[in-house]
């Protein structure tokens, strides 16, 4: 009797999944809160160049003046003489008017990051990805070597330092070092518990459960965190709700066990039984001891057979032995790189577009309740090749004409239709994210599941370091970041057709498994045309 057999005898959708997915939603708001948190303390608004004879005018009357001075932010003035200015020749800012958003206290504000330190917060957000890069490899690698749980508790703990530690540094350096550790978390506490959740669902309530929980609580985290830096007014007063709810991950052991899977790969039987009696118990369900004994001898010939096989313990490199696993790899790595940066180009670009960028952050956050139900509706219909694909599809169709809707309007007059191409842009994008996380984790193996998920998602992250490049692409011309963000996306669309598909098959354990996963499957075959799927499918 294999995982799955023993895991429906002991519940496999019941009270202990029940928990484990609230478990999961709590992380997916604190993933949010610390993903975005750069985005919301860097912040800059408007801003002038500050002179004596502009104290106690109004914000218009300021904009009037400096109509005809360029750059007006950085440019000193000599006086203001019938209401207009003459800029100085030479000499620097070193003090500035802003038109704070709600009166909000960002990083930018406070330490007047601006002109001549306009690039002190891309410097930090760099940085916060050189150490999500480091943390997703480290991390990633000790939840294959010492378990799901720790290695999760460790990265929240992590990153949720790095954040409280930002929220006392008052100079450049100090603020360079605290991103690099508040980054070291980014993204992997999120997958860490994904990939747990996903060891202890049924597959047939997967799609439902991880998807569901993930467009309403993300969702939740990311519509209230702006309105909450509002009303907290200060950036550092912002970190500390972002990062002192992690410490409630400390009661997780105390509710939820180690992944039974990850522990029959390390051959940790004993353990693996513990944790399905305490689902059983969990669940109220009684398993006979002999349901057990069965599922540790089927394993153990497992193991031996394979061992027979193959000298090769499973590991990430392995994955490239092979070539059908190796191109799956390749493929899986590629398209990584193409969901991540457009993620997050899509998501940070909020300024410049006529509407307050903590509006526009908010009302936009909401499409990732569309987005879980568009994935929850059509992934198990059309499957989750048909579901990659098309998303990234659809994407780069918005996203190519938000950017020519930005080129040629107004922003101030066509402030909500840019904002709801944005939310579009944002759908589109969200969609193909989630969709490629849960997709993944079919197509890689039980055995090297957390080290290669992470592995392929810290490529993905490393790209993030292009992301301030392709959105500076607008000052040569303003559609130049859409074209290039939805040219990935149809490539990636492409690229998802050669993958197999998962939908409705035992998914590999070994990298053995996987070699031979979906072998005599036609290249570009999706299931909604597949009467073989359908079949499955009617009968499930």
């Amino acid at each position: 009797m294999d995982f799955y057999g023993v895991l429906e005898k002991c519940g496999s959708f019941d009270h202990f999944q029940y928990v484990i997915l609230l478990l999961y939603g709590y992380t997916n708001i604190l993933s949010s809160l610390h993903y975005f948190s750069q985005t919301l303390i860097t912040f800059t608004p408007e801003h002038w160049c500050n002179h004596k004879d502009l104290h106690n005018l109004s914000v218009s009357v300021v904009r009037s003046i400096y109509s005809n001075i360029t750059p007006s932010s950085c440019t000193l003035l000599e006086g203001v003489i019938n209401g207009t200015g003459s800029a100085v020749k030479s000499g620097q800012c070193r003090d500035w008017i802003f038109q704070r958003e709600h009166n909000y206290e960002s990083i930018t504000t406070e330490l007047k990051w601006v002109c001549d330190k306009s690039h002190y917060s891309a410097v930090g957000q760099s940085f916060f990805f050189i150490g999500s890069v480091v943390g997703t490899i480290i991390f990633g690698y000790l939840s294959d070597c010492i378990g799901r749980m720790p290695a999760l508790l460790m990265a929240t703990l992590a990153g949720a330092s790095g954040d409280f530690i930002t929220s006392f540094v008052s100079s450049f350096p100090l603020f360079t070092l605290s991103r690099f550790i508040s980054g070291l978390s980014t993204d992997t506490m999120y997958y860490l518990m994904y990939i747990l959740v996903f060891e202890y669902l049924s597959p047939k309530r997967r799609t439902f459960g991880l998807n569901i929980i993930l467009a309403f609580f993300y969702c939740f985290g990311l519509v209230t965190s702006p309105w909450a830096a509002i009303w907290i007014g200060n950036w550092r007063h912002y970190l500390w709700l972002a990062s002192l709810p992690a410490l409630g991950v400390l009661a997780y052991p105390l509710l939820i066990c180690e992944s039974a899977q990850w522990l029959l790969t390390k051959k940790k039987y004993d353990r693996a039984v513990q944790c399905l009696k305490w689902v059983a118990k969990f669940n109220g369900r009684q398993v006979e001891d002999s349901v057990f004994a069965e599922f540790i001898k089927h394993y153990r010939e497992k193991v031996n057979e394979e061992q027979k096989l193959t000298t090769h313990e499973d590991t990430f490199m392995g994955m490239f032995r092979t070539p059908r696993l190796r191109r799956f790899t390749f493929t899986l790595i590629i398209k990584s790189v193409i969901i991540t940066l457009s993620y997050d180009v899509i998501n940070r670009n909020m300024e410049g577009l006529g509407t307050s960028p903590f509006k526009l952050f908010s009302f936009t956050s909401i499409n990732y309740l569309p987005a879980g139900l568009t994935i929850l509706l059509l992934q198990n219909v059309i499957g989750r090749k048909g579901m990659a694909c098309g998303a990234l599809l659809v994407g780069g169709i918005i996203t190519t004409v938000t950017g020519f809707l930005i080129a040629f309007l107004d922003p101030k007059e066509n402030s909500v239709l840019l904002a709801i191409m944005i939310g579009l842009g944002r759908y589109g994008v969200t969609v193909s994210y989630d969709a490629e996380i849960q997709y993944a984790a079919e197509i890689i193996p039980t055995s090297v599941r957390g080290r290669a998920i992470s592995n392929i998602h810290v490529v993905g992250l490393a790209s993030n370091s292009l992301v301030f490049y392709v959105i500076y692409l607008a000052k040569y011309y303003k559609p130049l970041p859409s074209i290039f963000i939805s040219c990935l996306m149809f490539f990636g669309a492409g690229l998802c057709l050669t993958l197999p598909e998962t939908l409705n098959k035992k998914l590999p354990e070994t990298l053995a498994d996987a070699e031979c996963f979906a072998k005599d499957e036609p290249c570009l075959l999706l299931p909604t045309f597949d009467e073989r799927h359908k079949s499955v499918q009617a009968s499930a």
